[in-house]
């Protein structure tokens, strides 16, 4: 493993039953230390357990797969494994546990047995950092999605992780709420140097990260920057994925003639070329 690896996977199979094929089926690859990773997928194509190995809640029938060197397989490393990468799921209502915002941050802190000075250093931190401190005093089932999402994010984070993971975490959230939730992590990623790996079916998200990774039938099938792999339109089609609303647009004004340039992937991207074209 290279110095700045912070997850490796060598070879590793899961299976969820001993007669069931292998839901992710020799796979080998590693994730650098601050990398912002999409991993995409139909559903059933691996990704949700892709990621539940790297937090140790999966543990692979064949193969390995450290985190910041600590094998998964190892029980005495389980709990620093969680530590250091935190899970973020679907839905927050499912990790929102106390009756304040606040509280809810400290869960983790208080199962960890963190002194309360630093606790409430670290809840601080935290709040901040996902921008809902003045929130604290609230109810968390006051709060719209993207609101409940960031603080359950909050509470990952007052673990001080060097890892988050993201399975599918904007999915039941409405674009404002997505957006919230997507631009928190992206800051976070590039003002903390926190490793991301991010789960998602929004093509959009995707194209906003350093490197793609598609899995299919327990395979990674491709992978690339967002620009090599969505470029190639027919390949996504036929893992039965889309590509970015912004890159399906330019390829149509494209084909009518309008002079973009080629691997538009976002909305930023789009209007900078039409500016362009319009003062042309």
């Amino acid at each position: 493993m290279s110095d700045s690896a912070v997850v490796l996977f060598e070879d590793v199979c899961f299976k969820y039953a001993p007669d069931a094929d292998n839901a992710v089926d020799h796979v080998s690859f590693s994730i650098q230390k601050g990398e912002f990773i999409s991993i995409l997928g139909h559903n059933g194509s691996g990704k949700s357990t892709l990621a539940k190995l790297i937090n140790a809640l999966f543990l692979p029938v064949e193969g390995r797969v450290t985190v910041l060197g600590m094998d998964t397989r190892d029980e005495k490393k389980i709990w620093d494994i969680r530590q250091h990468a935190g899970m973020i799921f679907q839905n927050p209502d499912n990790q929102l546990v106390a009756t304040l915002v606040r509280e809810d941050v400290a869960f983790g802190l208080e199962n960890l047995g963190v002194p309360h000075d630093e606790m409430i250093l670290r809840i601080d931190e935290a709040l901040d950092m996902v921008g809902m401190k003045e929130y604290e005093s609230f109810a968390p089932h006051l709060l719209s999605g993207g609101q409940k999402q960031r603080v359950a994010i909050a509470g990952v984070l007052a673990m001080r992780p060097d890892i988050l993971i993201s399975d599918e975490s904007t999915a039941m959230l409405d674009p404002q709420g997505r957006k919230e939730v997507m631009d928190t992590v992206r800051r976070l990623n590039h003002e903390q140097g926190i490793t991301v790996l991010w789960i998602t079916h929004f093509m959009e998200e995707a194209a906003a990260s350093d490197r793609v990774l598609i899995m299919h039938d327990g395979h990674i099938q491709r992978h690339g920057t967002p620009r090599d792999i969505f470029a190639d339109t027919q390949a996504m089609k036929a893992l039965h994925l889309d590509s970015p609303p912004m890159t399906e647009l330019s390829k149509k004004l494209i084909a009518r003639g309008y002079p973009l340039r080629e691997g538009i992937l976002t909305v930023e991207e789009m209007a900078e070329e039409v500016a362009r074209c319009l003062l042309n």
